[in-house]
């Protein structure tokens, strides 16, 4: 599932979203000349003027990419083999007309999945297809275990279903009661203030309730548009919850037409790398390419040199475990060397197989960069997947990155409150929360998640390849965390009002930084390091 945080899940967001001004680009610059910790991108691209770089593809396995916006048309990978729109399959990969990357949900006949289940309900509906009107007595014992697990799956999804349909109507009334109470100022939205709102005399139940919630969410700065656009948000949210991801009447992988279960189908999908909802994709191509210096937007921290693949993935759900290790090994085949995982869920039936295209790409000599997730906990084996272990195997991946979310607070809310953590299983943190970047239309927005500094990492990778192209993989993964910039606070872990240092978040305890990097990749220039060994001459830079 995209990893967003979904700030209107929670009416007094809205507020601590208002509460302090960031500039737009605070990701983008540095903790020691700026006041923000971002990851210093502008200054490591002020010492690499003039030096030479070569191009870098960064694959960008999402929910789609728009690759006609204004800032990202420039930087997005195209397939020279391939002779556009002309229905042949030029280059003979397995992929008809992949000129911009590939799309894992889409069909062949052009229509594209956006809803999707989550996982949890694609398991119940399979164990229930066998154990639905079994009783346990009687059966074996691999089939108690699989019984075991359709009644958890079962009481998951019936809970869940009774719970999002009253949250939607809930939200859905009070976007409407504050649609009303905006007509009857007579202004508007966007120049109603909670004063108008407090004024109105005409009362009624609904209008006390509306008034109040206002009230509430503007004390702290945030306007009352601000308050109906994120309430717009929680209504589109329970929605998809109610009618696609926890339904279990919901199918749409017909619109692909493949079996999800036959792993070694890799030839299925179509040309369409943008699909029908393209805005987290699009977000995160952003931060990592987006053209800098150009008068628009934003600026990617990745450079000119490095160039986005898109490979449809991500839906509006879960994402199936057979198009992300499809995903993986496209993007592998066909010239990444970098891959970012904006995405995860709670359960991966084949874990196996998404285990296989990591071992490929790492044989590949190819980064993979995954978000650590928005759930605010810790993360555990069996938690979030995917992840950097080998199921019943203790080894892990040696070009895999675990991002967590930071904030542009260098105080006790340095770590983003939505992000996960583990001080073994998260590798780093990095910018996350209020970051402006594309989306479609060739607008703009801020985005909130361990989506977006997943990201931060892949175009920290995608630069240092750029202009050291001879460092291995497993080198620049080490190059990165041992740069990671240490942070000595003691912070409010996520999802809780406890304290801790920040450096019990993550392994390295710190903030990935693009300038460090590029300054440790100049000083090893392909020598092997010793994993954990960190320079202490940049600390400091």
């Amino acid at each position: 599932m995209r990893q967003y945080f979904l700030l209107a899940a929670l009416l007094c967001s809205v507020a601590l979203s208002a509460q302090t001004e960031t500039p737009k680009n605070w990701w983008d610059l540095d903790r020691e000349s700026d006041n923000y910790p971002g990851v210093s991108a502008q200054k490591a691209h002020n010492y690499l003027a003039g030096k030479k770089a070569k191009k870098v593809v960064v694959a960008v396995i999402d929910s789609g990419v728009d690759i006609e916006h204004e800032d990202l048309k420039d930087v997005i990978w195209t397939n020279e083999d391939e002779i556009p729109g002309n229905g042949i399959d030029d280059d003979r990969n397995g992929y008809v007309d992949d000129v911009h990357g590939w799309n894992f949900i889409g069909g062949a006949d052009g229509r594209n999945i956006n809803y999707e289940n989550l996982e949890v309900v694609r398991l119940y509906n399979t164990y229930k297809a066998k154990y639905n009107n079994r009783n346990r007595d009687g059966l074996s014992k691999k089939e108690k275990k699989e019984y075991d697990a359709y009644k958890e799956y079962e009481k998951i999804v019936t809970d869940k279903m009774a719970e999002v349909g009253p949250q939607y109507e809930q939200y859905k009334a009070i976007q409407e009661g504050i649609k009303s109470i905006v007509a009857k100022t007579g202004k508007p939205i966007e120049k109603v203030t909670a004063a108008d709102v407090a004024a109105i005399k005409d009362k009624d139940m609904m209008t006390t309730r509306i008034q109040g919630v206002v009230a509430n969410a503007t004390t702290n700065g945030a306007t009352v548009q601000e308050l109906y656009e994120d309430l717009n948000g929680a209504v589109e949210y329970f929605a998809s919850q109610a009618e696609y991801n926890y339904n279990p009447d919901f199918d749409a992988r017909n619109i692909v037409g493949d079996n999800p279960g036959d792993l070694d189908d890799r030839n299925y999908g179509n040309s369409d790398v943008t699909g029908p909802d393209a805005g987290h994709g699009t977000h995160v191509a952003g931060i990592i390419a987006a053209v800098r210096d150009n008068n628009l937007g934003v600026n990617g921290v990745g450079g000119a040199k490095v160039e986005i693949m898109s490979i449809r993935t991500v839906p509006n759900g879960d994402e199936r475990d057979k198009d992300v290790a499809n995903a993986i090994r496209y993007a592998v085949d066909n010239g990444a060397s970098v891959i970012n995982m904006s995405f995860g869920k709670g359960y991966s039936p084949y874990k196996k197989a998404v285990d296989a295209a990591m071992k490929y790409a790492e044989k590949n000599d190819v980064i993979l960069v995954h978000a650590a997730g928005n759930d605010g906990k810790m993360l555990t084996l069996t938690n979030n997947f995917p992840n950097d272990t080998y199921q019943g195997k203790k080894r892990t991946g040696k070009t895999w990155i675990t991002v967590g979310a930071a904030s542009a607070f260098y105080d006790e809310n340095l770590p983003a409150s939505f992000s996960n953590y583990n001080k073994k299983m998260v590798d780093v943190f990095a910018p996350g929360r209020d970051i402006y970047s594309t989306i479609p239309g060739s607008e703009y927005a801020s985005f909130n998640g361990t989506s977006m500094a997943a990201p931060m990492v892949a175009g920290i990778a995608a630069l240092v390849r750029s202009y050291f192209p001879d460092l291995k993989a497993k080198q620049v993964k080490q190059i990165i965390l041992e740069s990671a910039l240490p942070v000595n606070l003691e912070v409010t872990k996520p999802g809780s009002e406890e304290t801790v240092k920040f450096s019990d978040l993550s392994a390295t305890g710190g903030l990935a930084n693009a300038y460090a990097a590029i300054k440790l990749a100049e000083r090893t220039k392909g020598k092997n390091r010793k994993a954990g060994k960190r320079d202490e001459s940049l600390m400091m830079y």
